[in-house]
């Protein structure tokens, strides 16, 4: 889909950026001219991911776990001084695996689900506006989901904190409006990445799924890149505290 947004030369931070929904923002990204610097926790994703987007000279990769304030900083130095400063932050970093009851589960399990969806968002988010503020510019866009608003079996913490994730999303944008800063989300449902692999790779839960999707298929990656690349672009710029549904309908049923 050639779509060009008017990002070329725009410095991008996409966390989660070696796989996934991540990475096929920061390829789209790189085609249209932007500055990009992806995240992840493993060195050897980061350079799997390099070498499929081809090595370009306008992207970066760090190894970073975002939970940490410590490494938070030295990936936004690091992006200083590879690319320049960040106009956009892209929370991109998530991370479940099926879960008991939240009333069974133990805390182990709760801190490390949140620590990754819901800390590292706020620590990436603070930083950036840290940088965002003195510019009086800047976009930050999460990626939440629809478990954000819907207790699925085996997502409750998974879908509790990225609920957290939109409320820090209307409150920063009331805080950095101000600041010119515009902070947005988007809520996917089910996307064909291997993040959700277990649940679309099972036919009988594939077919389920697609029963409650009124447009009649499971989401692809770039259902969701397009809609963050528009909350990136000028033409985004009056919208800020927003979530946008990307669910094929489902919500609406």
């Amino acid at each position: 889909m050639a779509i060009n947004y008017g990002l070329a030369g725009k410095i991008f931070v996409v966390t989660g950026g070696s796989r996934g929904i991540g990475l096929e923002i920061a390829r789209e990204l790189l085609n249209q001219g932007a500055g990009v610097a992806i995240c992840g926790r493993k060195m050897e994703g980061l350079e799997k991911a390099a070498d499929e987007l081809g090595s370009p000279q306008n992207l970066h990769i760090v190894q970073a776990h975002i939970a940490k304030p410590e490494e938070v900083d030295r990936l936004f130095t690091e992006v200083n001084s590879a690319l320049g400063p960040v106009d956009v932050l892209v929370n991109n970093v998530g991370m479940n695996f099926v879960t008991p009851s939240v009333a069974d589960t133990d805390p182990a399990t709760w801190q490390k689900i949140i620590d990754t969806n819901l800390n590292g968002t706020f620590l990436c988010s603070r930083r950036a506006a840290i940088e965002m503020k003195p510019r009086k510019s800047g976009k930050i866009i999460s990626i939440s989901s629809i478990a954000a608003r819907k207790a699925s079996p085996g997502m409750g913490i998974y879908g509790i904190a990225k609920a957290g994730i939109e409320m820090l999303t209307r409150v920063l944008s009331a805080e950095l409006a101000p600041y010119n800063i515009q902070v947005n989300a988007v809520a996917p449902s089910m996307v064909r990445t291997d993040f959700s692999k277990p649940f679309w790779s099972n036919r009988e839960i594939h077919d389920h799924i697609i029963k409650s999707i009124p447009l009649g298929r499971i989401a692809e990656s770039q259902d969701i890149v397009h809609p963050v690349l528009f909350l990136a672009s000028g033409g985004a710029d009056f919208i800020t505290g927003q979530v946008l549904t990307i669910d094929g309908g489902a919500t609406v049923l």
